[in-house]
């Protein structure tokens, strides 16, 4: 695994997303992280699972620097992944908690709230779904997972405006579980999960799939009309062009510069 470390400690998994400094999602990561989730759920072995970044960054999303420059095949099948990555993470069926050691924006967001509870570090961090700004069509798949925790009115108003919530903010609105200081971000989740896996697995797994039925339903149906409604705004014009004064500044912030 080029873009994860995995450790596993009294049958409890913890997966360490860890690519370049911010942990931005590409292909390579996307392709690892469903198959070794999928492999964590089949293991008989494994209780639990953590889910975790590095400091000051679970993950910053998407990484859009890498992602532009895509031709439509790539393009195409990298978000056909991504939504299979989603549905697999929605449909875990064990118990699985996010540490969210620092900033969580867009595709960081997915990932911790498919998760079962969530643990953020406190610190000036953001965490929430902000595709609509950069040009990304929201698939029903994930305004559902986001109204899940938010309720359909907060998520609605949250998405269509792409408003990222500081962690308190988070806190407030439901859309994590607890604040944690940075260095006890792990051991607080392992607290949780622990709790988790003292019951019942049978009971609680297959409760957590009924509880999720709607969820997982969206996200493990048909998702080509959603694909292919993303992919037309990807590559429309206005899209490219947003696109590309946002790479400029990821790219001056990343040298240090300001964009010009």
């Amino acid at each position: 695994m080029n873009t994860l470390q995995v450790t596993i400690k009294d049958r409890m998994a913890v997966i360490a997303l860890n690519r370049g400094k911010s942990n931005p999602m590409n292909a390579e990561m996307v392709k690892e992280l469903h198959t070794l989730v999928h492999s964590i759920d089949n293991d008989d072995n494994i209780g639990g699972l953590i889910i975790t970044g590095k400091e000051n960054f679970f993950s910053a999303g998407l990484d859009l620097i890498e992602l532009y420059d895509y031709n439509e095949e790539q393009s195409r099948i990298f978000w056909n992944d991504f939504l299979a990555l989603q549905a697999k993470l929605v449909s875990f069926k064990k118990p699985m908690v996010a540490a969210i050691s620092g900033h969580s924006p867009a595709g960081g967001c997915v990932i911790a709230i498919s998760c079962d509870y969530r643990v953020m570090a406190q610190g000036k961090f953001i965490i929430g779904l902000n595709e609509i700004p950069v040009g990304i069509v929201v698939p029903d798949s994930i305004f559902k997972l986001y109204s899940f925790w938010l309720g359909e009115r907060k998520a609605y108003q949250l998405l269509m405006e792409g408003k990222l919530l500081s962690v308190e903010e988070a806190l407030q609105a439901g859309l994590i579980d607890e604040i944690s200081n940075p260095e006890s971000v792990i051991s607080n989740a392992e607290k949780q999960i622990r709790k988790y896996m003292q019951l019942n697995l049978a009971t609680w797994s297959q409760s957590k799939l009924n509880l999720r039925k709607d969820l997982i339903a969206a996200a493990t149906g048909d998702q080509t009309e959603a694909l292919n409604q993303m992919l037309k705004q990807w590559w429309a014009p206005e899209t490219r062009k947003a696109l590309q004064m946002i790479i400029q500044n990821l790219k001056a912030k990343s040298a240090g510069t300001s964009p010009s």
